[in-house]
């Protein structure tokens, strides 16, 4: 069976790229029965019993079926809420694409369907050698973008999908989150945003609803 897998990636920071990612994961388990989720490189967690353990990871792992072990859906926890860059170089941890890869390989034996999150917005370094696009590039995925509906959101979408373009990764399409509720002339902002990014809209996430009651138009 042909699996749908996807890398989601934001305008930003705090635009809901987990949100939106757990909808994809309850579409895709509503459609097949299983999937996986998986965020590569983490930053803000804490320290628990089992280890560090970053919460947007945890609603992954918890929203996968099967469930997978934490260390395959985040193989690198970083414990400052910073940039990723500088929180591994800050704990002296080196970030490296085999690591990402084998984590993926491990996930992929549970299910054919996944949804691996970014960190932070598309040109977030993840060190000084590594940038999202070569995860995505690595992983062989095709790109979702989150934009956060809010004020300036038309420009951040935009100059986002012009970046993923020009770093040569296919765009599967936008999904919307309704993150200010009171953005003014938020119809507007959505209707420029489809018209301008060229590309299929997978969903308007309501601001409030529960991910797993969010609807989605996963493309075949």
């Amino acid at each position: 069976m042909t699996g749908w897998r996807c890398f989601v990636t934001g305008t930003d920071t705090g635009v809901g790229k987990t949100h939106a990612s757990l909808a994809l994961l309850h579409a895709l388990r509503r459609r097949h029965g299983s999937a996986f989720g998986m965020k590569p490189v983490a930053s803000g967690a804490d320290q628990r019993k089992q280890g560090l353990r970053n919460a947007d990871a945890m609603d992954l792992q918890s929203a996968s079926q099967p469930r997978p072990e934490y260390d395959w859906v985040n193989p690198y926890c970083l414990r400052e809420p910073t940039a990723p860059e500088i929180a591994a170089r800050f704990e002296q941890v080196q970030i490296e694409l085999r690591g990402i890869v084998a984590a993926y390989a491990h996930l992929s034996t549970l299910s054919p369907h996944g949804v691996v999150e970014g960190v932070g917005g598309w040109m977030a370094p993840l060190s000084a050698e590594l940038m999202q696009a070569d995860v995505a590039r690595a992983l062989g995925l095709p790109v979702v973008l989150v934009v956060g509906m809010r004020l300036g959101c038309i420009s951040h979408g935009l100059l986002t999908a012009r970046a993923i373009r020009a770093d040569g990764l296919p765009l599967l399409g936008w999904i919307a989150n309704d993150i200010d509720p009171e953005l003014a002339h938020a119809e507007a902002y959505f209707d420029t945003l489809q018209q301008r990014l060229g590309l299929p809209c997978l969903g308007r996430l309501p601001h409030g609803h529960p991910a797993h009651l969010c609807e989605l138009n996963l493309p075949t």
